[in-house]
């Protein structure tokens, strides 16, 4: 990349100007999120092209710069995909197959294990806009629904403010909804009911929010893959390389029939082979025991009380209300958000 040449913009909708970054990460080919060094800053023109500089950019210099932003947690800083230093994911393997060629597309991963929505609005967003990005994935929420602070109406909120910024700044932006996580970890009923109940509450409010701001969205808890065990882990609650690269594959489609990506989709072949039952039985006996404990004091006294609540519901015969009551309380907190500015 040459500082001082205009770069062009993934296909779309033109975007108004915006700041100059304070920094970008390398090529996609490097990219490994986890336990790696910071981005190593590079300059970058401080003016976005406008439609018609694009067609004379990439013309004259053959290759066009695609900045992708990936804001999330640990599903998309790519848990469960390992490589040599850290963790791939989905959001490389899509970046690679964003542009015709991949050395031109900067990927920044903001995403990191844990992230809450609120990380996302006081630590990522910030970074991804100083990273100008033409397309940025926010996928997010899961770990707020295991919080005992769990609010649909906040959640709404803080996702209605991150996908604003990024669309006033004229970037694409991907979503996607995820699997309910009761289902996939075999939970009991006093967890896993409850648990379901909120991914639905927030699986609504990503879809609302996704077609409000025009995003590419990808329903992923609907996708036959997420009842695939081959898709997943031996954890149960990251995707597998499979279920990763199945990921990448999907949001390139979309991409592709909004005319949003020209490079080759990625590929849906394991490097190696996926988890069986026996790893998954090694995992729990190993790092999962490890996993819990290390989440007792976070997640175990919330988790207990949500089960608690369920529980005493069902011996009341009020369970029944749960569902309704959640549903008004999404319907709720959307029709506040249309009544705000957006962003705000």
């Amino acid at each position: 990349m040459t500082t001082g040449t205009q770069t062009p913009t993934v296909p779309g909708r033109a975007r108004p100007a915006a700041h100059v970054p304070t920094g970008v990460a390398g090529p996609v080919q490097a990219q490994v999120t986890a336990r790696m060094p910071a981005p190593v800053p590079v300059p970058l023109p401080a003016p976005v092209p406008s439609p018609a500089s694009v067609q004379g950019a990439a013309g004259s210099a053959g290759t066009r710069e695609i900045r992708f932003a990936a804001l999330g947690d640990s599903l998309t800083e790519g848990l469960g995909d390992p490589v040599a230093g850290g963790w791939r994911g989905w959001a490389p393997l899509l970046a690679h197959g964003l542009g015709a060629e991949p050395s031109a597309v900067r990927l920044l991963n903001c995403a990191r294990s844990g992230a809450l929505t609120k990380d996302v609005v006081e630590e990522q967003l910030p970074r991804a806009l100083d990273h100008r990005p033409h397309l940025a994935s926010v996928v997010i929420g899961a770990n707020d629904t295991l919080r005992g602070s769990f609010d649909i109406e906040t959640v709404a909120r803080r996702l209605d403010t991150v996908l604003a910024q990024l669309r006033a700044q004229g970037a694409e932006v991907l979503t996607a909804c995820l699997p309910d996580p009761g289902r996939m970890l075999g939970l009991p009923w006093p967890l896993a009911r409850p648990l379901g109940r909120r991914m639905a509450a927030l699986n609504q409010v990503v879809h609302v929010l996704s077609e409000r701001y025009e995003a590419v969205h990808l329903h992923a808890a609907r996708h036959p893959w997420a009842a695939d065990r081959a898709s997943w882990s031996a954890d149960r609650l990251h995707p597998s390389e499979l279920g990763h690269r199945l990921l990448a594959r999907e949001f390139h489609d979309l991409l592709v029939s909004r005319g949003l990506s020209e490079g080759e989709p990625p590929s849906t072949t394991p490097g190696g082979p996926g988890p069986g039952a026996a790893a998954s039985v090694w995992w729990m006996a190993t790092k999962g025991t490890r996993w819990v404990a290390d989440r007792c004091t976070d997640l175990l006294p919330d988790l207990l009380r949500l089960a608690g609540r369920e529980t005493r519901h069902r011996l009341a015969g009020t369970d029944g209300l749960l569902d309704p009551c959640s549903r008004d309380a999404t319907a709720g907190a959307l029709a506040r958000l249309e009544g705000t500015s957006l962003g705000q």
